[in-house]
């Protein structure tokens, strides 16, 4: 192969911003994420030179795996999941430098293996190298791999140098705020906060990296967005898959637990923070947790409050019948969990102050959609306010985030001929149009982003708890009323009347998202 057609990662070079050299260890293995998403993303990472020159892969898990054996697994998950077709050539500077070591996560053997397979590395290169623990496991087992690594020195790592080791966590974090503020005490007593990166995939999406950009960017937007013009704001997380074989395991979350408090919620932040100062990543989150700060205290209990609950019924899905979440396998007959949740929230500062917040997640819902939608507010009714005569909408900003990733703007129109008729319109912007449909995954980013040491997209430990706290105590008001007080909706449809109840007593309207 001629030089200037050798892949650069095959000479061991990297092009990367910094990357120091690293080993990565992903604890839960042999598991979903890792198949799916960890091992492609990083293959990805190699194939497009992002790589530091020494880059070293560790499986552990409690299953006895032969190296042999986790290199093929991992070879296989690339073949079915990589967005990428498989260059045997990166693939093969990779295996070179993948392993695994099995023990039980609560037993120091284990991490004895572990280290003195770390050190095995830095002998053979010759230098120290960054070590990033990617904890991909069970949360029961979280606390667990957390102690044994600062008991056996790992976390502690070169710490106070650019090598310090590092830990990313992967959600859920905590289950309400009392076992979020256990959790973030148990890790800091290994961990410095920063040497820990929570991690939400949702954040290394394109289109949330990109709302920063949208709003602070661009003139026609930055002035707007405030009470002055901002009539509402929406923003919907739907799925129109059930719970299928995970009901037993959901059945213990929910949808406010598992979309509300962590995805929807920091869309939320950046969505409605302050301008940081800088981009600097401390200054962005900075904001995002004063944000969280100002969310009021929701009311609960009162007919009109700012919550509802509620769970699918049977229906139509892509004109299939499916079954109810009460006939889906491994669901208790005395089950009090929801699978659909809205919120209304008000935010108790300057830029916001009277501006409704509507927050929706829910399962078996119309279709597959994320996104953000800032309706402003309509001008006055002066020369197109026949309303039986004009076709008009409020204008709206649609930052969609999945499945089509892109912005949309919807503005009225007039229609061609020779009466005075008008109709909504939407101008389009995709990503796949504009830069290609092959654009890095979330993980791609997230996990160069640990390597390289930004925060910016990960979650600080004050931000949880202070996203915990507006969660938890709807948490315990729901555990309180049982079954009472929980809606239901026909699967494919966009959730129950009382959540278009929330939006009608504020003269709203939820959106229909669409293509």
């Amino acid at each position: 192969m001629s030089s200037e057609n050798r892949h650069p990662f095959l000479d061991g070079l990297s092009k990367h911003r910094g990357a120091p050299p690293t080993v990565v260890v992903i604890f839960g293995a042999s598991g979903d994420l890792t198949k799916r998403k960890l091992v492609p993303a990083i293959y990805n990472l190699g194939l497009d030179n992002l790589l530091p020159s020494d880059f070293f892969l560790i499986g552990f898990g409690r299953k006895p795996i032969p190296n042999d054996e986790f290199r093929q697994l991992a070879h296989d998950s690339l073949v079915e999941f990589s967005r990428r077709d498989l260059d045997e050539k990166i693939w093969k500077r990779l295996e070179a430098n993948t392993c695994y070591v099995d023990g039980p996560y609560d037993d120091s053997a284990g991490y004895k293996k572990l280290k003195d397979q770390i050190d095995s590395y830095e002998k053979e290169v010759g230098r120290d190298l960054q070590v990033m623990f990617y904890i991909s496991t069970p949360p029961s087992v979280f606390t667990a791999v957390v102690s044994e690594l600062g008991a056996c020195g790992l976390a502690s790592r070169n710490i106070g140098t650019p090598l310090a080791s590092k830990v990313v966590v992967e959600k859920p974090f905590g289950k309400d705020l009392e076992s979020a503020r256990a959790l973030n005490a148990t890790i800091n007593q290994h961990f410095e906060e920063n040497q820990i990166y929570r991690i939400d995939h949702y954040l290394g999406k394109e289109t949330v990296q990109d709302l920063l950009v949208q709003r602070f960017a661009n003139s026609i937007f930055e002035p707007l967005w405030n009470r002055n013009f901002v009539e509402c704001v929406q923003i919907t997380v739907s799925e129109d898959l059930g719970v299928g074989s995970r009901g037993g395991y959901y059945d213990q979350s929910g949808a406010l637990r598992d979309m509300i408090q962590n995805h929807t919620m920091q869309l939320l932040s950046l969505t409605a923070m302050e301008p940081p100062v800088s981009l600097d990543p401390e200054s962005i989150r900075d904001e995002k947790v004063k944000l969280l700060k100002a969310i009021q205290p929701l009311e609960l209990s009162s007919p009109k409050g700012d919550v509802v609950r509620a769970r699918y019924g049977e229906g139509l899905i892509d004109g299939n019948k499916v079954p109810a979440y009460m006939e889906e396998s491994g669901i208790p007959e005395d089950s009090s969990t929801e699978t659909y949740a809205a919120l209304r929230l008000s935010i108790n500062n300057w830029r916001w102050e009277g501006v409704p917040f509507y927050l929706r997640s829910g399962k078996r819902m119309a279709r597959r959609v994320s996104e953000i939608a800032i309706q402003f507010k309509t001008p006055p009714g002066i020369l197109f306010s026949s309303s039986n005569v004009f076709d008009l909408s409020p204008n709206t900003m649609v930052i969609q985030i999945q499945p089509d990733e892109g912005v949309s703007l919807v503005m009225n129109s007039k229609i061609p001929g020779l009466e005075t008729r008008t109709q909504p319109v939407r101008m389009n912007f995709r990503y796949k149009t504009t830069y290609g449909s092959n654009t890095p995954e979330a993980y791609e980013r997230l996990i160069l982003d640990a390597m390289i040491g930004d925060s910016t997209l990960f979650i600080r430990g004050d931000e949880t708890e202070a996203s915990w706290k507006i969660v938890t105590p709807i948490l315990e008001f729901w555990k309180s009323c049982g079954n009472q007080c929980m809606a239901e909706y026909q699967s494919g449809s966009w959730g129950p009347l009382e959540a278009d109840q929330l939006a009608w007593e504020n003269n709203h309207h939820w959106r229909k998202p669409g293509p």
